[in-house]
């Protein structure tokens, strides 16, 4: 009898403890995390194609889909992420072609954080746009356009191989942001 009662007092001091051990806080779960992701060194290529501009890409990045109407991705691999490319001549109608992408960036606010409208221009080459920075978990977290505003336009939009989650993917998207800025200033009409 002794014994069952001095096992069962080592039983509640061994639960007691264990209960005074969790602290007043309790359990805590580790947050989620994300893996590390290395970034390439930042380097270009030039691309000459029969369509009526040229620019520069990254050189961890390649060119797919190039079609007669000068429409084409810009494909990075090593992020499954793809920048659709638009080309459209304009004949007489660069208000519906500039309505047109401020609508598909204007597409995400139901999802949308915020939507920053960037201008760009570079009087030299005659080559004026908007990057609209597009914040929160939506499908394309870029889109931009480019135009001499008589004769050519260009659209783009970035999209990932991914459910949208703005944490896991906002370093990617910031560095490929770089590559796309760096595209528009490269960018020029022939």
């Amino acid at each position: 009898m002794k014994n069952k009662i001095a096992a069962i007092i080592i039983m509640l001091t061994i639960c007691i403890a264990m209960f005074c051990a969790c602290g007043e806080k309790g359990y805590a779960p580790r947050p989620k995390g994300y893996f590390r992701i290395d970034f390439p060194e930042k380097t270009y290529k030039q691309y000459n194609g029969e369509c009526p501009f040229k620019f520069e890409i990254p050189e961890y990045s390649f060119l797919i889909k190039e079609k007669e109407d000068c429409w084409f991705d810009i494909y990075f691999p090593k992020y499954k992420a793809t920048v659709y490319m638009t080309y459209r001549a304009v004949n007489n109608d660069i208000d519906t072609l500039l309505n047109d992408a401020h609508d598909f960036a204007y597409k995400h606010t139901i999802k949308a954080d915020a939507i920053e409208e960037n201008i760009f221009e570079k009087d030299s080459s005659q080559v004026y746009g908007c990057l609209y920075n597009i914040k929160g978990n939506v499908a394309s977290q870029v889109q931009f356009f480019l135009t001499d505003s008589t004769t050519h336009f260009m659209r783009g939009s970035l999209y990932f191989e991914a459910h949208p989650n703005k944490d896991s993917l906002a370093p990617v998207v910031d560095f490929v942001r770089e590559d796309i800025e760096h595209f528009m200033e490269s960018f020029e009409w022939r």
